[in-house]
């Protein structure tokens, strides 16, 4: 028998969790710039009376509060739940706001704050993002590209070389490790969203693409400014980081409808790889499911087209360009390691792909054309592709790479005055430390197991790379003493300790059973190889994402707001209050 006292509690957990059942979208504790444009949804967890629903923001019926009635759906999905959606709505007075929902037997409570910002201080903003860019890749590039003697560096990366400096939490609204598009979707808009998400909170309906949408600072600057946009990648240009800049959708993988909310949005500089699914899918290499060419549309619609480096850069130099894609890979483009030394990777298939840092150039060039000044993103993404396959000298190469596309934007700002705000970050951490060097001498130690052959404390050294080349690489990774830079996750793979000087590493092969990754027996005979046993369930076939902060450095107006421990959606807020958006309209 329960005691009356004890079922009074169990009456009120229950009521609490029922209470917790009804799902407000944007969500509790959401900060949201004033007059940006979002989806206000609430979804209830089983069919209710619309009579009896009641919802109200700081008191006011939500109908004018947001100037104009949602559509309530008694059953969504043809399922047994009901929601009531407002697409578009905006709020513009600065301040706490309270949203009450109740639909006559359960309510609940939120909270969101609304903030506005001072008067602009910035002509542009260049958001930076080295993708998976951990601190041991910023290390290591450093030590590679400036060199070290006697404990001291020999010089700073462009990227550290910064006035302000803060850690960046990166979780996601359903996980504490993020992807790249919830994370790049939290930079962009300053919400919160789930893994596989960007510019929508992900809701519970079966359509990937009618999920509730926030604004992503790319519209709210071209709408209230003027500005022009630039997405610039080495990635897929459909890829989670540069689509987040735009899209809205809680499917990444959705590159088909990703070309096409480009194409919509139309960004006046896009370039990166992914012309795959800009072809027509009669087109050789197409990956579309349809017939349409992006890359006429973008033609047709006044875009100059580049290809290669070469149709690049001559685009570019021309001063009536104000519109330029440029689509150098059917795929993700080739790394720096790859194009500068070992021919490795899909050079040899498009052998004119231009170096980050060109691209960067280019896009400089046709954004600053426009005179109310522009926001571009830059991303290095290939750091990221690498460090899952545990491809460490590939991945610190593109970090270097990175350094030197901020190093001549940072030249670029001084020339004009310092009128630019400056980030640079990553979207997510991967698990990787750099831990010693590892001594690969076979001459002095030719009994010695691989993993003996790991230096650590005093027995660590220095490695012994060759001088770096002018852009601060390295002519040769395969030398005798080595950075050691190992992951924390792991899949079952063979480890060699050594670089792979002919294609990018390639962990793990299809297992047995469905769904599975095993060894890739490629690397089984390769002298010294050790089997690593790994760490992560046999679903997942290469290294991934950890949890901690990341690393943010900023220069130019608007950057002393970069300090201490930030939210990830608070970068979002450093840009927009540098571009005085909330002020923009008035």
């Amino acid at each position: 028998m329960i005691k009356p006292f004890v079922a009074a509690a169990l009456i009120v957990l229950l009521s609490g969790y029922q209470a917790a059942a009804q799902t407000i979208y944007p969500i509790d504790r959401a900060a949201i710039l004033a007059g940006a444009r979002f989806d206000f949804k609430v979804e209830f967890p089983d069919r209710i009376d619309p009579a009896k629903l009641k919802i109200t923001v700081n008191g006011e019926d939500h109908a004018a509060a947001f100037g104009q009635p949602g559509t309530f759906v008694e059953r969504e999905d043809g399922k047994d739940q009901s929601a009531l959606m407002l697409r578009g709505v905006t709020l513009t007075k600065p301040g706490n706001v309270t949203v009450e929902v109740s639909d006559g037997a359960r309510s609940r409570t939120i909270g969101w704050t609304v903030y506005d910002t001072g008067p602009r201080k910035a002509k542009n903003v260049i958001l930076f993002i080295g993708d998976g860019m951990s601190p041991s890749h910023r290390v290591a590039a450093r030590l590679l590209s400036k060199g070290i003697a006697e404990g001291k560096s020999l010089g700073r990366l462009a990227m550290d070389d910064m006035p302000h400096m803060a850690l960046v939490a990166t979780a996601g609204s359903d996980s504490i490790i993020t992807d790249s598009a919830n994370a790049a979707s939290a930079y962009a808009t300053g919400h919160k969203t789930a893994v596989n998400a960007m510019g929508v909170y992900a809701d519970r309906t079966a359509s990937p693409f009618d999920d509730p949408r926030v604004e992503t600072i790319t519209s709210v600057a071209k709408r209230r400014l003027g500005l022009a946009i630039g997405i610039v990648t080495n990635t897929e240009i459909e890829d989670a980081t540069p689509a987040a800049m735009v899209a809205h959708t809680r499917r990444r993988a959705a590159y088909d409808e990703i070309v096409e909310q480009y194409f919509a949005a139309k960004p006046d500089v896009l370039m990166g790889g992914g012309s795959a699914n800009f072809m027509p899918k009669a087109t050789a290499g197409s990956r579309r499911k349809d017939d349409v060419d992006y890359i006429a549309r973008f033609r047709d619609a006044g875009y100059q087209v580049a290809m290669t480096k070469s149709e690049m850069d001559a685009s570019a130099a021309k001063s009536d360009t104000r519109q330029l894609l440029g689509l150098f890979a059917t795929g993700n483009m080739d790394g720096a390691l790859d194009r500068k030394f070992l021919n490795g990777g899909g050079v040899k298939k498009f052998p004119d792909q231009p170096d980050l840092t060109e691209q960067v150039q280019a896009a400089l060039n046709v954004l600053s054309r426009n005179e109310a000044g522009f926001f571009l993103m830059v991303e290095s993404g290939m750091i990221d592709k690498y460090a899952h396959l545990l491809d460490m000298e590939r991945a610190v190469y593109d970090t270097i790479m990175l350094d030197n596309a901020v190093r001549l934007t940072r030249d670029w700002a001084r020339a004009r005055g310092d009128d630019t705000l400056i980030l640079v970050l990553a979207d997510h951490n991967h698990p990787n430390s750099l831990v010693g060097t590892i001594n690969d001498d076979m001459s002095t130690t030719p009994n010695v197991p691989l993993r003996e052959r790991v230096g650590v404390y005093e027995k660590a050294g220095f490695p012994n790379y060759p001088a770096p080349d002018a852009d601060g690489y390295p002519s040769r990774v395969d030398v005798s003493r080595r950075l050691a830079i190992f992951s924390a996750s792991l899949p079952d793979h063979y480890e060699t300790f050594r670089p792979k000087l002919d294609n990018p590493n390639e962990l793990t092969v299809k297992g047995e059973q469905p769904d599975t990754f095993k060894a890739n027996d490629k690397y089984k005979d390769v002298p010294g190889v050790v089997l690593r046993f790994g760490n992560l369930p046999a679903m997942i076939g290469a290294s991934v994402h950890s949890g901690e902060d990341v690393i943010l450095t900023a220069a130019g107006p608007g950057s002393e707001r970069v300090h201490g421990s930030m939210d990830n959606t608070e970068v979002f807020r450093v840009m927009a209050e540098a571009l005085g958006l909330a002020t923009a309209s008035r």
